[in-house]
């Protein structure tokens, strides 16, 4: 049986400016290939009434992620958070971050496989 996840990743959609930092940091750390990374953002348009439009950035973990093992064996936090320069993701037990989801709306909570 496979092992249960006990961390993952808190982010807050809210507050994601889209400045792909997270991206680039995992992309540097792991020194993966142009295009590749285990953090992807991605910029959705939705369409407003009134010829309004509102922008939302999406980061989130793809396969590849695996939320800097190395990294936090050693006390620190992924790539991804580090350098987030919008202070919008959160590593951390997978109980402590499911509680602060009730917290406020537009909150996503991800852990790996």
């Amino acid at each position: 049986m496979p092992k249960k996840p006990q961390y993952g990743l808190l982010i807050d959609y809210e507050y994601c400016t889209g400045c792909y930092t997270c991206q680039v940091a995992c992309q540097q750390e792991y020194r993966w290939p142009e295009g590749t990374s285990g953090m992807r953002v991605l910029e959705i348009v939705q369409e407003l009434p009134k010829g309004r439009a509102y922008l939302t950035f999406l980061p989130f973990p793809t396969e590849l992620c695996i939320l800097c093992a190395p990294r936090t064996k050693k006390g620190l936090e992924p790539a991804c958070v580090s350098h987030c320069m919008a202070g919008c993701m959160k590593f951390g037990p997978l109980e402590e971050l499911s509680k602060e989801l009730g917290r406020k709306p537009r909150m996503v909570l991800w852990s790996p496989r």
